[in-house]
């Protein structure tokens, strides 16, 4: 099948083409006793003339229509039908304040396409307002107010009050024709949100693992359907690239690659580098104590240190990479590095506002529940 849009407009220039060329045509002939032609000629051609115009406009209309239905949204057939009939109920009980609106697909073909069966519930609570009204009658009410649309063909109603739709056979072809010629769009967004999707997370200087390959595959299918939605999403991966085990990478890393700010040093196998650091950690007081400074160094942003969890945090992002590489995932990185300027005025704010625990070196704020 064509796509409906080229097909109109290539008619349309075709019909356009025809017209200029009757209107040339007729100028020639405006004086037809030098040209030798009759005035029922002249005649002719006029009426061939109104009668592409009028194909013309038709194809246009038709064009308008096509395009305005090509957009990157999908009808929602049962939010539509729920638009048509709470307008019908509106205008048929504008006293009854948010009256009961139920319309489902109906589950048997002979009984129509959707079902309305929102006159059992009104009937229930006009009863408890004293006021009795059947079922039926509140349905045949509502059936006399629905507005003109393009989705219903006719109505029945059935049993106590059940409305059986029946959709009409050329919006359904149009549908669907535009589902084959466009392919599935997303329904209807009335609100563009944004969406926050934190996910995989992994730990710099450390290899993925399973647990991560998990977050990062469901993470992204879910950032995948937001975006297919229509929503804004921001796809965060928060890794832990801050803290103290940066300090014990830094400490060891100068005592095993002191030349590291000239030349790069062979770091590749992270996972190794980082648990020399931890055992050297936790058995050599005198390292340790060095690992806090260069934590603290760190967190002062002094150039070398600086450049040296620059190197570190690179070799772990050039491996987590190949594995987004190899899934397709799109994510922006926005580690605990990332907030870091932030806490000044966050524990300012704190000061202020509640009371704060703790020692020189940290602070903790305690909530009740």
């Amino acid at each position: 099948m064509g796509d409906p849009v080229a097909n109109y407009t290539s008619r349309l220039q075709q019909q356009e083409g025809e017209i200029k060329l009757l209107q040339d045509e007729i100028e020639r002939l405006r004086d037809p006793q030098e040209l030798n032609f009759t005035s029922s000629q002249l005649d002719e051609l006029r009426e061939e003339n109104s009668r592409l115009k009028y194909r013309l406009n038709i194809l246009k209309r038709s064009l308008q229509e096509e395009m305005s239905q090509n957009d990157n949204e999908m009808l929602n057939i049962n939010q539509r039908l729920q638009q048509i009939f709470g307008e019908a109920i509106n205008t048929a009980y504008p006293g009854l304040e948010n009256p009961p609106l139920t319309v489902t697909p109906n589950q048997q073909a002979k009984f129509g396409d959707y079902q309305c069966n929102s006159a059992m519930a009104m009937a229930q609570v006009m009863k408890a307002k004293g006021r009795k009204i059947s079922p039926r009658e509140i349905a045949e009410k509502i059936v006399q107010n629905i507005p003109n649309n393009e989705l219903i063909e006719r109505t029945e109603i059935a049993g106590p009050g059940f409305i059986n739709v029946h959709l009409k056979r050329m919006f359904v072809s149009k549908l669907l024709s535009s589902l084959l010629v466009n392919g599935v769009k997303p329904p209807s967004l009335k609100k563009k949100k944004k969406v926050v999707v934190d996910f995989s997370s992994p730990n710099i200087a450390k290899e993925m693992h399973v647990g991560h390959l998990r977050s990062t595959i469901i993470g992204d299918s879910m950032c995948r359907l937001f975006e297919f939605l229509g929503y804004e999403v921001l796809r965060l991966n928060h890794v832990g690239d801050w803290g103290t085990q940066f300090g014990m990478l830094i400490a060891h890393l100068q005592d095993k690659f002191p030349n590291y700010l000239s030349v790069s040093p062979p770091i590749g196998d992270l996972q190794a580098f980082y648990k020399e650091s931890k055992k050297r950690f936790d058995e050599d007081e005198e390292f340790k104590r060095r690992a806090y400074q260069c934590v603290v160094k760190l967190q002062s942003k002094e150039p070398d240190f600086i450049k040296a969890w620059n190197l570190i945090c690179d070799v772990s992002r050039n491996e987590f990479q190949k594995v987004y590489n190899c899934l397709d995932i799109r994510i922006e990185e926005r580690g605990e590095s990332y907030y870091q300027d932030m806490m000044t005025a966050v524990i300012k704010e704190l000061r202020k506002k509640v009371q704060l625990e703790g020692s020189l070196t940290s602070n903790v704020c305690c909530f009740t529940v």
